[in-house]
């Protein structure tokens, strides 16, 4: 009986170490990972989840060791599946998502500011229709606002 534990156990740790190697090896993980922003991110984080100013943005690892993008609302939530991401060489964060619910592939940048929040500063559809450029709204010509990272 002895013997067979020890085999169990011997195997549950190669899995568990090829696992955890799997994981790490995941490019996008790791470079989402090393630019921080892995965790949830609102415009105050205070606040309750909302359409508004209490949106709830949260970038983590998943089982399988890819990256998933959920955003909470309060009221509805959903999660994507970021498929890439890239550093720029000005410091700008790229993403590739995938919207299940809508259907859609958007790319869009993230730019970490030096007091540890970020901002918005380009999204837009697989076809280029942007909702943001050059770090303001198209619709509105404002700057998009900062958000920060919740504890």
């Amino acid at each position: 009986m002895n013997g067979r534990f020890i085999r169990l156990a011997l195997g549950l740790a190669c899995l568990a170490s090829s696992a955890s190697v799997a994981f790490a090896d995941d490019p996008v993980a790791e470079t989402v990972r090393k630019w921080g922003l892995l965790g949830a991110w609102s415009l105050d984080c205070a606040l309750p989840p909302d359409h508004a100013n209490g949106t709830v943005l949260a970038y983590e690892i998943g089982p399988d060791g890819g990256v998933v993008y959920r955003r909470d609302f309060g009221d509805v939530t959903d999660e994507s599946q970021v498929l890439a991401a890239e550093v720029s060489a000005d410091g700008i964060l790229n993403l590739e998502v995938y919207f299940p619910t809508i259907k859609q592939k958007r790319e869009y940048g993230l730019m970490m500011l030096e007091d540890g929040t970020m901002r918005a500063i380009y999204n837009r559809s697989e076809k280029g229709d942007y909702t943001i450029k050059d770090g303001k709204f198209v619709a509105t010509k404002k700057p998009t606002p900062v958000q920060h990272k919740c504890e």
